[in-house]
């Protein structure tokens, strides 16, 4: 029996229900194992199998998606052809209500979400593609290591044409902030408790206000290639952008802010979405 293991195999950048915090954008890394015979060619899989076969399974699964604890007491759903309707209660009583199609979101047969239970998800997609010679599949998630500030934020691009255009995904991201070329924690930690589990929106989505229970809300939808998406959400969670929020605009948004600020200093972002990359902006 001989084992094969590839780290850092692929980031999933999803969004996950939360019972406490709400939704939370999220960033895990995938390291892989698998154990098996050797084939014809002295091998468990091929290493460009892995990379392309089951990194397509695993961000097929849970990439981009919004991931929820089906088992929670404060849920329910309900589904009308390509649509299918979320209504969460968090333990702070606050109301989220999610609507997408249903290949946006993962239900998970729990009552939280964890790592553990993402994996078992995970691996059961691996199955699908692995060859018969592998016996066992081994997966370890973890988050990105960072030495400074970094916030958890979800979000939604209707105008992309991948899986970005699905209204609750997002991502577990680092933030660097130079002022006069050099940089300050100071500020990264500002900006990093501001956006602690923010949901980053566009004005343009925004389609009503509405009051639950005493409580106020924005309520955000649009129509994209993939189909019709809606998201109802308290607006203590809501940082509303003007344009959208990719990370070019994210990173952009976060300098000139921080320039009213500071008229008389140069500032520089460093903005990443999720791990190893995002864009940088200067104001």
């Amino acid at each position: 029996m001989a084992a094969l293991f590839v780290d850092q195999l692929t980031v999933i950048d999803f969004a996950y229900f939360d019972i406490e915090r709400g939704i939370v954008g999220e960033s895990w890394i995938v390291d892989i194992v698998l154990h098996g015979d050797l084939d014809e060619q002295g091998m468990v899989f091929d290493f460009g199998d892995v990379k392309k076969q089951i990194k397509i399974a695993i961000d097929n699964s849970v990439d981009h998606k919004f991931v929820v604890p089906a088992n929670y007491e404060n849920f329910n759903r309900s589904q009308e052809s390509d649509s299918l309707l979320l209504e969460i209660k968090d333990q702070n009583n606050r109301w989220y209500r999610h609507q997408s199609p249903p290949e946006a979101v993962v239900l998970l047969d729990t009552q939280t979400v964890t790592m553990d239970a993402v994996s078992e998800v995970l691996i059961e997609a691996c199955k699908e593609v692995v060859p018969t010679n592998v016996t066992k599949i081994e997966l370890n998630l973890s988050t990105e290591a960072i030495d400074g500030a970094y916030y958890h934020y979800a979000h939604g691009l209707k105008k992309h044409l991948g899986d970005c255009q699905r209204i609750a995904h997002g991502h577990r991201s680092q933030i660097q902030i130079f002022k006069d070329n050099i940089r300050s924690a100071d500020l990264e930690k500002i900006w990093a408790e501001k956006w602690t589990d923010i949901y980053i929106a566009t004005e343009e989505d925004l389609t009503k206000e509405i009051t639950i229970e005493g409580k106020d809300y924005y309520h955000f939808d649009y129509h994209s290639e993939q189909g019709f998406f809606a998201l109802t959400i308290a607006k203590d969670n809501c940082h509303l952008m003007k344009n959208d929020s990719t990370v070019e605009l994210i990173a952009n948004h976060i300098a000139k802010q921080i320039k009213l600020l500071e008229p008389n200093s140069e500032i520089t972002v460093k903005a990443f979405e999720g791990v190893d990359k995002g864009a940088i902006a200067s104001a």
